[in-house]
């Protein structure tokens, strides 16, 4: 093995990265969850944020990111750990009163992105992939019947659910 190794996943903006050896945990310049936001930013605070992914196939599809490099739950405190998953839950809520989707998929991989982050996904049942995965084979073209202005709704939902969510210790 070499000393570097490309990078797993290319920084969102395209451009080549060098890391450093996998064993030194030294990524956080390298990772894109470090360098850039993630999508539109919906909520921050001191240790999270929530984010819409800009993805036409899948409307709704956030991403709840932890800011600090971590990799795993387990590297959180307790009340950090709690803290986000309240998050993603309050974020799935606002998701499915708004959207009124047939499925709501969870999701925290990090292999690719080694940045501790959730995918909340809203499944309906014309899109591209249901009821496989969305990284998988598509089963058909996609549609959505969403009103209008889901995305007015849905930022004022999460910012309402959102609203008393306090910064863990």
């Amino acid at each position: 093995m070499s000393e570097k190794q490309t990078h797993p996943n290319p920084p969102l903006s395209g451009r080549e990265a060098t890391a450093p050896p996998l064993t030194s945990g030294g990524w956080e310049g390298f990772c894109e969850l470090c360098n850039q936001d993630g999508g539109e930013v919906i909520f921050r605070n001191d240790f999270l944020r929530v984010v819409l992914v800009d993805d036409a196939a899948y409307p709704g599809f956030c991403r709840v990111i932890c800011n600090a490099h971590v990799a795993e739950m387990t590297d959180l405190e307790i009340p950090q750990r709690s803290a986000m998953m309240m998050t993603v839950c309050k974020v799935e809520q606002a998701l499915r009163e708004v959207l009124q989707p047939d499925k709501i998929n969870l999701a925290s991989l990090g292999n690719m992105t080694p940045h501790l982050h959730w995918h909340v996904i809203p499944r309906f049942k014309h899109d591209k992939h249901f009821p496989q995965p969305i990284w998988g084979v598509a089963q058909r073209e996609g549609k959505s019947s969403l009103p209008l202005d889901w995305h007015t709704r849905l930022i004022k939902n999460i910012a309402t659910q959102l609203s008393a969510t306090a910064t863990p210790a």
